[in-house]
């Protein structure tokens, strides 16, 4: 069992992440999908939506939740989502190096994830004084 991945974002943001992250890899090894909120959604009419995207990926062990901005929409969606009883965590501030970093890291279970997203984007992140 594995656990799933799922981009709760705002609009284009996960699905583009997500689209250049399977042409790098070509597969990847993770069940992911991404989860648009779009600027005027209605949390509450979303959230039955989100769910079911949480149930397609959870692989077994739960669900590592990546968001773009926390304290948004799509965040405050997470929260709704981690509080539905399929195991979940939330990390924010989604960005490739944080995707590929957590695809290089299938192993990995719902406990250790998060500190490998939240590295990945720490690491990607590189000031180029050239």
């Amino acid at each position: 069992m594995t656990c799933g991945i799922l981009l709760v974002t705002h609009p284009g943001v996960g699905s583009a992440l997500l689209e250049v992250a399977t042409r790098l890899l070509r597969h990847l090894p993770l069940k992911t999908e991404a989860f648009d909120v779009p600027f005027d959604a209605d949390l509450d009419a979303l959230l039955p939506l989100a769910s079911a995207a949480l149930r397609r990926v959870d692989g077994g062990d739960g669900v590592l939740i990546l968001t773009d901005l926390y304290g948004a929409s799509p965040s405050n969606l997470a929260a709704q989502l981690a509080r539905l009883g399929t195991p979940a965590r939330r990390v924010a501030a989604l960005s490739l190096p944080m995707l590929l970093r957590v695809m290089n890291y299938p192993e990995q279970g719902l406990d250790q994830l998060p500190a490998t997203a939240a590295a990945g984007a720490r690491n990607g992140a590189i000031v180029d004084d050239a």
